[in-house]
């Protein structure tokens, strides 16, 4: 998500990163906080750990959550189905589920 991204979304709107830090430009989602175009709710970050001194940290609209949006009541049992899953494609030679590929 960089700078064209972030200009194109509406004026107000929440961008959630859960994901992957690196999926979001730093530098362009600072601009349109400080700007006031966007919020953020961000549980991953670029850099990670997130420097004490980092602009993110004090940007108006922002809420940095510490690297825990996968844990919630379930998840052990939900990953523990995911894998079988997946390993049982794997072995059956089906496509995977949930595959990221950078630049796709």
């Amino acid at each position: 998500m960089d700078r064209d991204f972030l200009a194109r979304m509406k004026e107000g709107a929440l961008l959630v990163n859960a994901g992957r830090g690196g999926l979001v430009d730093t530098e362009a989602l600072l601009e349109a906080l400080e700007a006031g175009r966007v919020r953020a709710f961000l549980d991953v970050t670029d850099p990670e750990p997130l420097p004490q001194d980092h602009p993110l940290w004090r940007a108006k609209g922002a809420v940095i959550t510490p690297h825990v949006a996968g844990l919630s009541e379930g998840f052990s049992r939900r990953v523990a189905r995911f894998l079988a899953e997946q390993v049982g494609r794997y072995l059956r030679g089906e496509p995977l589920l949930n595959v990221v590929r950078e630049g796709y």
